[in-house]
């Protein structure tokens, strides 16, 4: 029998080797945690805590948020920590452990975004039964139906990637476990892993892309031909439009790594993309939504300055 060592832990290769230049990526990637927990965690605390927030959409909006601290909480400590050490291992267990998390909040997330959207519809397009049809039990169950398939998909995934032989080389591209550069460093075949990564993955990003846009397709539609009210339009557009920012800014790199033919310096252009979403649109969640809507500035406001508005 031929004899194979199988690999206790992995080496995370991080971003760069330079000293001086990880001290700046430390200083920069912490400040950028730090604001996606603060961001993040005043939308959830609002949302909580205010009863004109109470709905359906900011309902959805504090799972978001949540999402993207956890999201974050993943790849970030980690990193921090490799900045400050001559090598960055992770244990065996603790990559596939890494690496569920991060298909887990990733793939909620998404499929989250399309419930969002199917909610933006209803209230726009069909706004006398909105109360009816996005009532607190179907809310529930579309949040619980959400994390429920980001969590199974996201196992599927690390139970196919767990059972691998790994003997060597355990060095990863990457700053921290993600599938396509585990496979690389399997003994094994990896052909049925890649098979779910392109089939299932896909229909997991590109279902919820497809309610997306079919939504907004209906909302533009019934915009332009049953609203006359040039203010009444605005108003939508402005809700609408922090939702497609958001959209954008995690359809688009998340495409670019998963979805286009890997060309060039792979391992470095897959890093950078991957910063993107998990490190800085995180950030930018709630200053989207926090500077394009009213009602969650005059409730942050509240929190802050303990100030009580009166509705007008």
């Amino acid at each position: 029998m031929e004899n194979k060592t199988e690999v206790g832990e992995f080496i995370l290769i991080g971003l760069t080797d330079l000293w001086e230049l990880r001290m700046t990526l430390f200083t920069i990637f912490l400040l950028l945690y730090l604001t996606t927990i603060l961001g993040n965690g005043a939308i959830v605390a609002v949302a909580i805590t205010e009863p004109q927030l109470h709905t359906p959409m900011y309902f959805f909006l504090g799972n978001l948020s949540c999402l993207d601290i956890f999201y974050s909480t993943v790849t970030i400590p980690k990193m921090l920590a490799g900045f400050l050490s001559e090598l960055q291992i992770i244990s065996f267990s603790g990559c596939m452990t890494q690496l569920h998390f991060f298909h887990f909040l990733g793939s909620s997330e998404v499929i989250l975004l399309g419930v969002m959207a199917y909610d933006r519809y209803v209230a726009i397009c069909n706004p006398l039964r909105y109360t009816i049809i996005m009532r607190k039990q179907i809310c529930l169950i579309l949040a619980a139906a959400t994390w429920t398939t980001g969590f199974f998909h996201a196992l599927m995934h690390a139970v196919m990637t767990a059972r691998l032989p790994f003997c060597g080389p355990n060095h990863v591209e990457h700053y921290f476990c993600e599938i396509k550069p585990l496979l690389k460093l399997a003994c094994g075949s990896t052909h049925l892993n890649l098979m779910l990564l392109n089939t299932v993955t896909s229909c997991v990003a590109m279902g919820p892309f497809v309610v997306t846009l079919l939504s907004y397709f209906y909302i533009i539609i019934f915009l332009i031909f049953k609203v006359h009210s040039q203010k009444g339009r605005q108003k939508a557009f402005s809700t609408c439009g922090s939702h497609l920012m958001v959209v954008a800014l995690l359809y688009v790199p998340v495409l670019f790594n998963y979805m286009l033919p890997s060309v060039g310096c792979v391992a470095q252009r897959e890093m950078m993309v991957t910063i993107i979403y998990s490190a800085v649109t995180p950030v930018l969640n709630p200053l989207i939504y926090t500077l394009r809507n009213q009602e969650v500035k005059k409730a942050l406001q509240k929190i802050l300055c303990g100030k009580v508005f009166t509705e007008k």
